[in-house]
Parts: structure tokens; C-alpha cells; sequence
């Protein structure tokens, strides 16, 4: 630190993996200030990637799920103000105005206010019980609770992308009768190649998981006995429990009230800092510079949310440093484990490389003519190990080395001469 900080105020509003992770890197890089950190949310800090996928499907509570133990926010000095929400940002004076209406000074404030879930405007939806979204640890609560009250358990998701997926998994392995809900022509249809929507689809009809698409839902008629989920093609579902999942909307009305730049999300420079000088932003709720594609991206993903958070740490304590990542994801579905590195938009050739007596072992590699964009790897780390080093180096694959399984499965060996 050029200064010195005891008496400066860092607040942090949002507790998931950006603003926790923000909070223990700002320590580490020499803040010797106040680090206050609130969220809307009343329990601590947990992990979100599972609740879709493991947590839902076990029996654990929160407690083994957490980001950090309560003992770790104290030895670090770290004040957690939970089930708190603020109501505003005052720029000028520089303080937050609280739900309750009083105020808290800072000297350095970040936005980690990531995302909520859409909840359409379909009729009967918000009136009817026993319908979730799935994006907090009360929400897998609230599934958890009504799947054991209920007798039939018949869920119906509506959403076909990754979360609908993921927690149609679940429910599957906890017994449940599942149908999924797709209004595209293919499911993950923002996301991925038709090669790769059609291998989920197939997985999960393996799985006893019924997918119908091009299925635009209009109403929820509800009765004593069970739910109807009608669409516009005339076909209805019969349903005890409904989880939607179909998107959701960024939480940028703090910053946009502020006066801050909104894009696609709060746009941040490159160490993540708004276009006032003590306001940063990071996580889900950012339209950042990625220099790997040369244009802005707003990512929902952990690794954006971790790497971000470490950046603007580094640069409110005077450091020299940029957003520099490669963005990946994952998804677990059944024995299968999608590992994604890079943004396949704008790809123009796709290439699957099929591991040899394992339907379920290969990678597609998306590319646009020459340069490799990303790559899914289906129970493949070495694919997408691999692909994340071509992608950061930029060399030239051979093409035809990569579907020739006769070539080692190597980055040397798959060099273009």
C-alpha cells in the first residue's frame, strides 16, 4: 500500500464467490482498513455451482457447503452484515443508504450484486404453490421440502439450459419423474453446438428424463390435485412441482441509479473499477474487456467471478494489474462432466474428436477458420487441458491431426507444420 488505510472503508455488496473472494484477496493484498461485506441473504456465504447439482441431490445442509467458516471472516477481520439490503449508492458523499435507511460511509465500494432469476410473466405461475426457481440454498430448500411431502412428485422444469438440465439430473436420481420444458428448437441453443445439444438430449432420455422442445409455455392451471403446464401447441403437463429456469436478470439497478455506466451489465475497465474511481464492480453483474476476444462479454461463471475479484483487490491497493482469463465453465449431469474453455459465438467450422469404445469420452472444438474459440470436453480433462493452452497460445492446429486418433492426443503432436 502507497498509504496508509486504517481508518479507509472498503464496502462490499453482494457475499457469493465475487464479493467473498474480493474481501479475503483485498486482506491479503495489504488492505489494513474495515472490509464490510452485506447481503440480502441471511445465511453465510455458500457455494451456488452445487445447488443444482450434488446439494440438491443429497441431504447435506448449508454448513457443508459454505465459502468460508464464520471463524475465517473474524480472523481476517472481515465484518459480514447478512439479510441486510441497500437501498442506494450516494456517490457524492460517498455512502450506501440501508433497507432500514441508515447509512454507511466508504472510501472504496464494489458491486458484486450478480444476478436473480427471470420469473416469466406466464398466467398462474406467481399464484400457484410449490413452484421454484433454483438459485438459492432456500430455493433448494423449499424443492427439498415439497419433494418429500409430496406423493407423486411429478416435476415438470421449464427451462432446457444448463440449470434446467442440471436439476432435472438431480431430481431424476432422487426418484422423481421429470419433464423438461424447452421453448427453442434445441435445447442449450445459446450455448452450444446442435452436435452437443443432441448428446445431452440423448443422455438424459437414458436417463428416463423426458425433453420436448419447441415448447412455448402460456398458463398454469392449478387444482386440488395437481398443476397443468399448457403450451401454445395445444399440449399440456401434468405436474406436483414446477422449477423454472429460464434466464436471469443481471442486478444493475443499484449501479444504474448511481449514475454508472449499464451494458449488457455495469461496464468495468480492465481492473474492473466503474467510471467512478472508488466504485468497482465484479462477478456476474460486469460487461468487461476480454482481450482473449477483443470485445466485451458479461459472464456467469465462477472462474470470472474469482479472477475479477482478485484483479480489483490488486488494483484498489495500488497494484499494477489487468483482467487477463480464459473463461470456463462446467456442468455435471449423471456419470458426465462437460468441462468448457473459451466462447464458441462467432464460430464458423465445428470438429469432434471421439475417444475410441467411449461413446461418452470427446471433445468438440469450435473454431473460426483458423483459430481454435473453444472447446467442450465430455469426460475428457486432457481435452480440455489441452484446449485451454492452444487457446491462450494461439497456435495453429492441424485439423486433420485432431480427429486422427491415430495422432497422439498430445499439443505437440497436433501443432500445424
Amino acid at each position: 500500500m502507497t498509504e496508509n488505510q486504517n481508518n479507509k472503508i472498503c464496502v462490499v455488496i453482494g457475499a457469493s464467490h465475487a464479493g467473498v473472494n474480493f474481501a479475503f484477496a483485498l486482506r491479503r493484498e495489504g488492505w489494513n482498513g474495515d472490509i464490510i461485506l452485506y447481503d440480502a441473504d441471511p445465511i453465510l456465504p455458500y457455494h451456488r455451482p452445487p445447488l443444482s447439482k450434488a446439494y440438491l441431490s443429497s441431504e447435506d445442509g448449508i454448513d457443508k457447503n459454505l465459502l468460508k467458516s464464520a471463524e475465517s471472516y473474524e480472523k481476517e477481520g472481515i465484518t459480514l452484515k447478512l439479510g441486510i439490503k441497500v437501498s442506494s449508492i450516494n456517490r457524492e458523499k460517498k455512502y450506501i443508504v440501508l433497507s432500514d435507511g441508515t447509512e454507511q460511509g466508504y472510501d472504496k465500494l464494489v458491486l458484486a450484486t450478480g444476478a436473480r432469476p427471470i420469473m416469466p410473466p406466464i398466467p398462474g405461475l406467481m399464484s400457484s404453490n410449490n413452484i421454484f426457481p433454483l438459485r438459492t440454498a432456500a430455493d433448494v430448500t423449499n424443492i427439498r421440502t415439497c419433494l418429500a411431502a409430496s406423493d407423486l412428485k411429478r416435476v415438470v422444469v421449464i427451462g432446457g439450459g444448463y440449470i434446467g438440465l442440471e436439476t432435472a439430473a438431480s431430481l431424476k436420481k432422487l426418484g422423481a419423474p421429470v419433464t423438461v420444458l424447452e421453448r427453442e428448437e434445441r435445447i442449450l441453443a445459446r450455448v452450444t453446438a446442435p452436435e452437443m445439444s443432441a448428446f445431452f438430449q440423448n443422455l438424459h432420455a437414458e436417463n428416463g428424463v423426458a425433453i420436448f422442445t419447441e415448447k412455448n409455455v402460456i398458463a398454469i392451471e392449478s387444482n386440488s390435485e395437481e398443476k397443468v403446464v399448457k403450451c401454445d401447441d395445444g399440449a399440456s403437463y401434468a405436474a406436483d412441482i414446477i422449477i423454472v429456469g429460464v434466464g436471469i436478470h443481471v442486478n444493475t439497478e443499484l449501479a444504474a441509479s448511481a449514475g454508472l455506466t449499464i451494458e449488457n451489465g455495469i461496464k468495468v475497465d480492465e481492473t474492473a473499477k466503474t467510471l467512478d474511481d472508488d466504485i468497482f464492480a465484479i462477478g456476474d453483474c460486469t460487461f468487461n474487456f476480454n482481450p482473449h476476444y477483443n470485445r466485451f462479454v458479461r459472464l456467469e461463471s465462477v472462474q470470472n467471478a474469482v479472477d475479477q475479484a482478485k484483479v480489483a483487490a490488486a488494483a484498489i491497493c495500488g497494484k499494477e494489474t489487468k483482467y487477463d482469463s480464459i473463461p470456463w465453465f462446467w456442468s455435471d449431469q449423471y456419470d458426465v462432466k462437460l468441462q468448457m474453455v473459451g466462447l464458441s459465438n462467432g464460430y464458423d467450422q465445428l470438429i469432434l474428436r471421439k475417444e475410441a469404445d467411449n461413446e461418452k469420452c470427446f471433445s468438440a472444438w469450435y473454431f473460426k477458420r483458423d483459430r481454435l474459440l473453444a472447446v467442450d470436453a465430455v469426460n475428457n480433462a486432457k481435452a480440455y487441458v489441452y484446449g485451454t493452452k492452444f487457446i491462450k497460445s494461439g497456435d495453429k492446429i492441424d485439423k486433420a491431426k485432431l480427429v486422427d486418433l491415430e495422432v497422439e492426443f498430445k499439443p505437440i503432436h497436433l501443432l500445424a507444420v
